[in-house]
This record gives structure tokens, sequence and C-alpha cells, in this order.
């Protein structure tokens, strides 16, 4: 169907939007501000409230904030079918580990996807969500460059430690790289706690700068925004964390995917060849200052089919969770057994309902609720990609479907990575949540109250 909107609306400004402030906003702030205080020497007994207190923020404002009669996200309605079963985990399933830990793991998932149901009620407006961008954007460049200086001055830009790296048993040392002088240096940790952090913000700092620099004729936003790519890229390359690298390719294909979809043939061109300089450039970059540690790493992503590489490190995860636990919990394990909701709430007395190792999102998607859990989540994720892929080849929102192709980008690498790591029950799943969101939202704005058609 054709989408009907009206003309006269802005689609974009063609340079840095002003900053129209939200609620927004401000939940990026907060999340940004709780991880810097975990950075302050001596906090480290305050490590649980900070960490509870970043999901605590999106319940918050689920609460707070009015209900707006607006149209909902697509993702919605599965979304509530998720927190059903979370529902009848707590009341039916007698495998429970406890009721805090229950009503703990309940409440994460309800607080991760907060942003569905709180963002839609925002007067998120084009330009409102452009500066989000920006100041997303700001903020991982930031803690990139805080990677680089870690790695160029080791030890002089050194934040404090998590307390659970250095109570771990190998005390961090495990996570020390090699740099190409001889120096020891832990994997970039940018502006957060742990050793290899950086590699999160290098992604968005290279998705973000690679979207700007299309998206924006003035050259210095265009430098800008190259720079950022160069120096997200060099601290994905120096933590060694090849997930994030596989990560942030896929982004870029799906990027590229897009732009060639609705016929931006120059912007595609422009696109492929500055991304395949910049990864070039930084590897080169990244070897003379990482050594032969990185190098190594990093060449291990060819020496052999992408399968097997998959299978030799979080594969076994993967088949684990098909051949052994999906038979033994097909309908869930019990709330409350894995993870830190596990070691900050759980009562681990009874044998029966002992914690179960979690390394990868299905593992703990089978646990939570079972199959009936996997295909909500699955359909959730499906209308959200559905949703940012049917605005990035919406021509009639003009420039601002960019910022689709984007979040369609980055929903990709998202799916990507929950073979690797649980992101939907972290910071990153409250994030993602709200990008969509937000964009649905200014999207919707641009087309005059219409609904989308997905």
């Amino acid at each position: 169907m054709a989408l009907k909107t009206n003309q006269n609306l802005p689609v974009s400004s063609p340079m840095i939007a002003k900053l129209h402030w939200t609620w927004a906003h401000t939940f990026i702030v907060v999340q940004f501000a709780l991880q810097i205080l975990l950075l302050i020497p001596g906090i480290g007994f305050l490590r649980a409230p900070i960490r509870i207190a970043a999901f605590a923020v999106g319940l918050f404002l689920l609460v707070w904030l009015p209900t707006a009669e607006r149209k909902k996200h697509p993702a919605t309605m599965p979304a509530m079918i998720i927190l059903a079963i979370m529902l009848l985990q707590f009341c039916l399933n007698p495998y429970i580990n406890s009721v805090t830990a229950g009503v703990a793991q309940g409440a994460m998932y309800l607080a991760i996807l907060s942003p569905l149901f709180w963002v839609r009620g925002l007067k998120i407006t084009p330009t409102a969500f452009e500066s989000l961008m920006f100041l997303m954007w700001g903020i991982n460049t930031l803690s990139a460059v805080v990677g680089v200086l870690q790695v160029y001055y080791p030890g002089k830009f050194q934040l404090s430690l998590s307390t659970v790296i250095k109570n771990n048993p190998f005390g961090g040392e495990n996570l020390l790289i090699t740099l190409a002088n001889g120096q020891e240096a832990y994997r970039p940790m940018g502006l957060t706690d742990v050793p290899g952090g950086a590699a999160n913000a290098g992604f968005y700092a290279l998705l973000f700068g690679v979207v700007i620099a299309l998206k924006h004729k003035n050259p210095i936003l265009r430098m800008a925004g190259v720079a950022s790519g160069g120096l997200g890229l060099f601290c994905i390359y120096l933590t060694q964390i090849r997930s994030v690298l596989v990560l942030a390719t896929i982004a870029m294909v799906f990027l590229a995917i897009v732009l060639l979809r609705t016929g931006q043939i120059a912007r595609a061109t422009t696109m492929l060849t500055g991304v395949t300089g910049l990864f070039t450039g930084t590897f080169f970059w990244a070897i003379a200052i990482g050594g032969q540690s990185t190098l190594k790493r990093i060449s291990s992503l060819f020496s052999s089919s992408p399968q097997e590489i998959y299978q030799q490190n979080r594969g076994y995860f993967l088949q684990n969770t098909i051949d052994k636990l999906l038979p033994k919990y097909p309908l869930g394990a019990g709330l409350g057994r894995w993870g830190m909701i596990n070691k900050y709430f759980g009562d681990n007395t009874d044998l029966v309902s002992q914690p179960i190792y979690v390394e990868i999102q299905w593992t703990a998607w089978l646990l939570d609720g079972g199959v009936p859990l996997i295909l909500a989540y699955v359909f959730t994720l499906y209308w959200a990609c559905q949703t940012a892929w049917n605005i990035a080849i919406n021509r009639q929102l003009g420039d601002f479907a960019l910022w689709g192709a984007l979040v369609f980008a980055y929903d990709i690498g998202v799916l990507a990575i929950t073979f690797n790591y649980p992101i939907f029950m972290s910071q990153g799943g409250m994030e993602f949540w709200l990008l969509n969101t937000a964009l649905f939202v200014a999207a919707n704005h641009i087309l005059d109250q219409k609904p989308l058609d997905v």
C-alpha cells in the first residue's frame, strides 16, 4: 500500500539537528551517567545497585510517563505475549529458583521491553530523533577515543576495573594484550569498567559515523563521521572481540543492501568504497599498535569456514542448548536460575533449582520460558526488523529514511549477536527497543500520523 504523507512536514535538516530534548534523551544520558559512576575508584561495593538502577530507570519511566493513545509499534503485541509468559512462568513453573529471583527476572524483562510502551507517548519529531542519534554518536565516540588513549598510553588512562574481573581466578590477567612495543595493556575499556568494553562503543561510533557521513553534506560533519568510524574500528580490532567485528561487518553489508534497494547507487558506491578503505586502513593501524597478538586473533576469522569458527567458539553453547537443555526444559527451567539475577537474588540451597550457566541469548530464552518464549521473542524481533525495513525503503520519508537504514542494519547485527551473548538481558536490549520505537514514532510524525504499512 502507498503511504500518504503531509508534504509540508520537514523530513530532515541537512545540517546537524538542534537539540530537541525528550525523555528518550534523558534516558540515554542517565544510562551513560550510571556507567561513569562505576569508574569512580572505591565505589565497587555499589556495583550491584548501580546496575539495578540502570534497569529501574526504564520501569520508572513506564510508570511515570502518561499513557498516550498513539500508534503502537507492531512489536508491542508479541511483547505483551512475552510478559504474559513471564507471569505464567512465575505462577506455574515449579522450578523457580526463589520468589525474589523470579520477580527480579520478570521485572528485568519488563524493563528491557519498557521503551516499546513509554517511548510511543513522547513527541519525537524527526529533528528530535536526529538529535538523539547525535547524542548517542557523541557518547560512544567519546568512549572510543578513551579506548584509543588507553592503548597509546597504557596505565595513564586506566579507569577503575570491575570488581567482578578483579575477583575472578585470573584477576583480569587473561584480558591483557601484548602491544607491538612489548608493553602489556588491558584490552581497550573505553568509558566502561570491563576490558574490551570499548568494542561496543566502537561499533556505535562506526555505524553512526558512516550514516552521518553519508547523510550530511557539511564537510566537517563528514570528516567527523569518518574519523569516528576509524576510531571505532580501531577499538574493535584492539579489543580482539571477533564477534563485534563480525557484527560491524554484517551491519555495513545490510546498510549497503538498503541503499541499493532504494536505488541510491551513488551513496551505496561511496559507502562501500569508503568502508572498505576504512576497514583496511584501520586494520594496518591496529596491527602496527597491537602487534602479532592482534594479527593472529583477527586472522583466525579466516582460518576456517564461518560455521567451523562459530562451532569452535560459541557453537558448543548452541549445540548444548538444542541437544540437552531443550529436551529437559521445553517449557522453561524456572525463573532466576542464571546470570546476575541468580547471583544477586537467587537462593541456591534447593538442589532442584540450581544455577545453570548461560552464554548465549537462546539459552537464556529457553531457560526463562521454553519454546513459547523463544517463539514470542522471535516474532517480536521480526516486527522490529520489518518496521525498520519499511521505514528505510519508504521514499516518502526523504532523507529521514536513512535513519531507518541505520536502525535496520543495527537490528540485523543485534540478531546475529544473540548467538554470541544474551544481549536482551542487558542494557543493550533496552537501547534496541528505544531506537526502534523512537524511529517508529518519528517516522509517523512525518507520515501525518498515519500508521505505517507493516
